[in-house]
């Protein structure tokens, strides 16, 4: 299997530790822009021009660099018609240009995946099956941060998600809350959204999101911030026989304040699960799961304000 990988950050680091733990003999070649230094990447062949390796050789394309310039490497991309895994979210911002080329991959047929690894999270999953048939009246969602932890040892004010002008803002950085929502619950019919960047934090970016989306029988409320130093990260669900709390750093499930499911899986094997799915079910069976058209219905409503 050959893969080529346009952008060498935090998150490709991930994608390319899960690849190799499944497909020990991958090849993978990262494109690098000319005039970076080489990371060193052990098993990563760096190219500074996409035409130094056979395109059609490649299975796929994962595209993980800053999310300001998805729309610019995907339109560029596409040319090739190779399938795409695309690091979420899609894009920073949606525009009649990125509709457009949303449009324009589906019609081509090209296979697309935008990746949001809590679905592959074992209590994620599990909660989807629980809640199969349940009446449900209230679902509140909370995921709070402390930005400056995400990475040890370098300046929190100068990577993406504190600078709104490269992507960044916790509505856009934490969509992984909305798109579980979505894959959960479907599309609300009304929603409202509020953001703000007021906290000590003192960053151009959203540091804080509060949105309310509402369904025929029920409504969900969801907030998001950068500034929580005692992380929290939780989903509630409120039906008619009782109260679910999923925890998801910690991998459980309560039932009416009884712990009803515990897994022992890692947050880095979400990578390894997701990474196994799209290989074995969008590549191989064609399967359509969170597609470039569904993520860009996503991240619209994440965007709304």
């Amino acid at each position: 299997m050959n893969v080529l990988i346009i952008g060498l950050g935090s998150i490709a680091l991930k994608h390319i530790k899960a690849l190799q733990e499944l497909y020990p003999t991958i090849i993978i070649y990262a494109l690098r822009r000319k005039g970076e230094s080489s990371k060193g990447i052990e098993g990563v062949i760096e190219i500074y021009d996409i035409n130094e390796i056979d395109i059609d050789s490649i299975d796929f394309i994962l595209i993980s660099n800053p999310t300001s310039v998805h729309y610019d490497t995907i339109r560029k991309v596409i040319m090739y018609k190779r399938p795409l895994f695309i690091e979420k979210p899609l894009f920073s911002e949606i525009t009649e240009d990125s509709n457009a080329l949303v449009n324009k991959v589906e019609e081509q047929g090209i296979p697309t995946y935008v990746a949001c690894n809590l679905r592959f999270l074992e209590c994620i999953a599990k909660i989807k099956e629980l809640i199969v048939g349940k009446r449900v009246n209230e679902v509140n969602v909370y995921c709070g941060s402390y930005l400056p932890d995400w990475r040890p040892n370098v300046d929190f004010r100068k990577v993406y998600s504190a600078n709104k002008e490269m992507g960044g803002g916790v509505h856009i950085d934490l969509i992984h809350e909305l798109d579980y929502i979505y894959w959960l619950f479907g599309t609300p019919y009304h929603t409202q959204s509020f953001f703000s960047n007021k906290s000590s934090l003192n960053i151009t970016a959203y540091d804080y999101a509060n949105y309310l989306w509402e369904y025929n029988d029920f409504s969900i409320s969801v907030v998001l911030n950068y500034y929580r130093k005692d992380s929290k990260r939780t989903l509630e669900i409120l039906t008619d026989e009782g109260t679910y709390l999923v925890d998801l750093l910690k991998n459980t499930i309560s039932y009416n304040n009884k712990l009803i499911f515990q897994s022992n899986q890692l947050p880095l094997q979400t990578y390894t699960a997701q990474i196994k799915f799209f290989i074995e079910e969008i590549l191989n069976k064609k399967t359509k799961f969170n597609t470039i058209v569904e993520a860009n219905k996503i991240l619209e409503l994440c965007l709304q304000e």
